[in-house]
């Protein structure tokens, strides 16, 4: 309960701060009372001294952005943490094992073939399919009799990488006589949340929520699967259902993740291990504090990228990068006699 008033604190603390910073810094007390006047009903706030230009800033470009990073965090650790469950290792996450990349991919081709111009529902549709794929895919693979070695895993994972590497290379090349298309799909593979709107909040919420609500649904089923499969059949649990269950929450929460920020690496890798020493291993406990923990990791991150070379960007996924990278080289070191 601890970690959780914590995190819930430094979550609420890190989203105004992300309103409040970027290109031009607004007073933490405008913000709070932009927001104040948008949520509470109309009249019970005073905005007389508040510029225009600042409620654009604060509730049409920032409080949106802020939003979908959160959710965007959330969804990607609470995959982690799902994906860790299941296949029973510390160093599964989507984007070791192909399910960022599979999502990016299946966007990529909506935004080659100008699927994207006729609608938004097109990228997260195709964004998860991808994701689902690759992970099915992975999981077949790196299966046997309901066992998941960690080598046999991360083969798996880091040759279907390669395959889809090279698949959205040739989507790319395919584009890139449209230079604007193949520019925004470059830049989009590099993770960002630069021009998010509400109208990405609504496009992600949905299936991150549907997503969340199944993971914290099976959280008792995770956790007897790690005692192992034949544990988890003699205490009733239909093991290769509950799998296709969890595989379709991880795939729907990655490829709606995807769609909305592009790919961000290792946030669904460093999380849960990170909150699983904090709060152990049930799921219950672990999923929710891995979202909450997600989400203002990816708002940090994403101020970051906006405020450290201003008015310029970084781009999201390099700084989940540098900070992931280091921490999965830390684990696959430990890990290695198990390998």
């Amino acid at each position: 309960m601890f970690y959780f008033i914590i995190a819930s604190i430094l979550f609420i603390t890190t989203g105004i701060i992300g309103i409040a910073m970027g290109s031009t810094d607004i007073p933490i007390t405008i913000v709070l009372q932009i927001l104040a006047s948008k949520i509470l009903p109309s009249g019970w706030i005073e905005t007389s001294g508040i510029t225009e230009s600042q409620q654009v800033i604060i509730w049409l470009i920032r409080t949106p952005r802020v939003i979908v990073a959160a959710l965007v965090g959330a969804a990607l650790a609470i995959a982690g943490a799902q994906m860790q469950g299941l296949f029973q290792n510390a160093l599964a996450s989507p984007s070791i094992i192909g399910t960022s990349s599979g999502g990016a991919l299946g966007a990529v081709i909506v935004l080659a073939t100008g699927l994207s111009s006729r609608s938004w529902f097109y990228i997260p549709l195709f964004a998860f399919l991808g994701a689902f794929l690759a992970l099915f895919t992975v999981y077949a693979l790196a299966t046997r009799r309901g066992n998941t070695p960690v080598a046999t895993l991360l083969l798996a994972g880091v040759a279907l990488n390669a395959l889809i590497g090279a698949m959205t290379s040739f989507v790319i090349t395919l584009a890139y006589v449209e230079y604007e298309v193949a520019r925004e799909i470059i830049f989009w593979l590099m993770g960002g949340l630069d021009s998010r709107t509400w109208s990405h909040v609504w496009i992600a919420l949905p299936g991150i929520l549907l997503g969340s609500f199944i993971a914290l649904f099976y959280t008792h089923e995770l956790d007897i699967l790690l005692m192992g499969t034949d544990t988890a059949y003699s205490l009733g649990v239909e093991v290769e259902s509950v799998k296709r269950i969890i595989l379709t929450s991880t795939a729907l929460l990655t490829g709606t993740a995807v769609a909305v920020s592009g790919v961000v690496g290792f946030v669904g890798l460093v999380i849960p291990h990170i909150v699983r020493i904090m709060v152990g291993p049930l799921h219950r406990y672990l999923i929710p504090a891995s979202a909450i923990t997600g989400a203002t990791f990816l708002i940090l991150a994403d101020l970051l990228a906006r405020t450290l070379l201003r008015p310029e960007e970084i781009r999201l996924g390099i700084l989940t990068a540098i900070f992931g990278a280091p921490f999965f080289l830390y684990l696959l070191m430990r890990h290695r006699w198990e390998i």
